[in-house]
């Protein structure tokens, strides 16, 4: 069952190929992003903001988070999408956004800092990172992002262990937002497709051991696509999160949907795990077909327990 996912999902699933980096190092200032580089790589960890932000809710009892891998969404799409972000019913208004597949510089999407804009239609925060690229691609920068309605802090751009085909690596992106009087640490997670189950838990606890470089009573989000489509992907995934006293709201639904070779597919890739942090309501939202994959959302209760009035 196993190899005949393989062979659908070699027919569709995008990929990402790069090298390891090294060393950070802050080098200019663009505009209002803050741009740094990896020794001998290209600038592939962006800090920035909108030139106008937003202020947060803070008399609001509850903050939305959402999870969404875009699948490089550009040109009208990336429109299309900012404005859902702002209007649609379940995925408008959140404090916290984790996105995967986002595309800075490349052809197929117009060369547009995709990050940048859809900051700037939100007015937000953003931190964005992308994998070392191929030493064969000019112009591979895809990565992940975190926006946030909060200033960034601490952040971390994680190289994942274990290389995909062709020597292709994957990112996660950390950072420290602090809501009302609690710092909460966020983690955008985009793991590899096509490495066994125990490499894709290896990558989850490579996100997993940097948040335990931080107190161990800090609030934590862990969002992104796990590509946890193997038969015990998902249940090995909820042993290691639950193991680490995360919990989620979300079973096994799945949260992509393709057709490969005319055969429909459904599989669980996307999560959003919680640390000491209460959900009160969730779902996933079907009807937005950008991408292959659904927006995932959950509403927590403000970690502080009450609204900040400050």
């Amino acid at each position: 069952m196993q190899k005949f996912f393989l062979i659908l999902l070699t027919a569709g699933l995008p990929i990402l190929t790069s090298r390891p980096a090294r060393h950070s190092q802050l080098t200019r200032r663009v505009d209002r992003a803050m741009i740094f580089h990896f020794d001998g790589e290209p600038e592939l960890l962006e800090i920035g903001q909108a030139r106008r932000p937003a202020r947060p809710h803070e008399s609001s009892p509850e903050i939305k988070v959402v999870s969404y891998n875009i699948r490089w969404r550009s040109g009208e799409d990336l429109h299309k999408l900012a404005q859902l972000l702002r209007e649609d019913p379940d995925i408008a208004g959140a404090a916290i956004l984790g996105l995967q597949e986002v595309d800075r510089n490349k052809k197929r999407s117009g060369n547009r800092n995709s990050a940048a804009f859809l900051v700037e239609e939100l007015g937000m925060y953003y931190a964005w990172a992308a994998p070392p690229r191929p030493a064969n691609d000019k112009e591979e920068e895809t990565g992940v992002v975190i926006l946030s309605a909060y200033p960034l802090t601490d952040v971390r751009r994680l190289v994942l262990p274990h290389e995909g085909p062709g020597g292709r690596r994957r990112v996660a992106l950390g950072a420290t937002l602090r809501i009302g009087q609690t710092d909460v640490r966020v983690y955008s997670v985009h793991s590899e497709t096509r490495i066994p189950v125990s490499c894709k838990l290896e990558q989850m606890k490579a996100v997993l051991n940097d948040l335990t470089c931080r107190s161990k009573g800090m609030p934590a989000i862990i969002l992104g696509d796990l590509n946890t489509w193997e038969v015990d992907a998902v249940s090995k995934t909820f042993e290691l999160f639950s193991a680490e006293s995360f919990q989620t709201p979300f079973d096994d639904q799945s949260t992509f949907s393709r057709r490969a070779l005319f055969i429909p597919i459904d599989l669980k890739l996307d999560w959003i795990w919680l640390r000491k942090l209460e959900p009160t309501r969730h779902g996933i939202e079907r009807a937005i077909k950008l991408s292959d994959h659904w927006p995932l959302w959950v509403v927590l209760r403000r970690p502080d327990g009450a609204a900040d009035c400050g």
